[in-house]
């Protein structure tokens, strides 16, 4: 049994929230989502909250808080939205945004362009990109993808990681 499906969601003021045919559609300031929901769970809307009921199926339990846990975000996401950032470390490293293209020059012979995602902003001060979206699922992706382009090595740190993660240190040769 989940512990998260069972307790309806909320729905704040001004976040309209229909569902018809499998399809539930989330409108908020911040923009609209939509998700499809499998038939394994049974939503509805109604009273200011959405309320889930697993059927009797055997992905069911399973789906059941996941999908609790994506209407929560999708409400959050309409209303404040949701930011990722990540530090870039290296010398000679940095990133621009060129129209709605990230430019990362990262220690290879070449500069590594990304495609921004529509519904994604990116921000970059000195060695700090920020990435502000209302959808967290791209969001996340994106920064992902960011972060591929040069993971953080373990030896002297350099590479692109999110702000707070700790990379584990480890020495490098002894010299004898």
């Amino acid at each position: 049994m989940s512990r998260l499906g069972k307790i309806p969601v909320a729905i704040p003021t001004g976040v309209e929230v229909t569902f018809v045919e499998n399809l539930l559609t989330v409108k908020g300031p911040k923009g609209t989502l939509t998700r499809e929901i499998k038939k394994d769970i049974a939503v509805a809307v109604e009273g200011g909250h959405v309320t889930l009921t697993p059927q009797k199926t055997d992905n069911a339990p399973a789906l059941w808080g996941t999908y609790a846990a994506h209407i929560r975000n999708m409400i959050a996401g309409v209303t404040k939205g949701f930011t990722k950032v990540l530090e870039i470390e290296g010398v000679g490293y940095r990133a621009e945004v060129k129209g709605n293209i990230l430019v990362l020059s990262v220690g290879y012979s070449h500069p590594v362009s990304l495609e921004i995602p529509a519904g994604v902003t990116v921000v970059v001060e000195k060695s700090v990109v920020t990435l502000t979206g209302h959808d967290k699922d791209l969001l996340g992706q994106f920064a992902a993808n960011v972060r591929k382009v040069r993971k953080p090595e373990p030896y002297k740190g350099k590479g692109i990681r999110y702000q707070g993660e700790y990379i584990i240190r480890k020495q490098g040769k002894k010299a004898v």
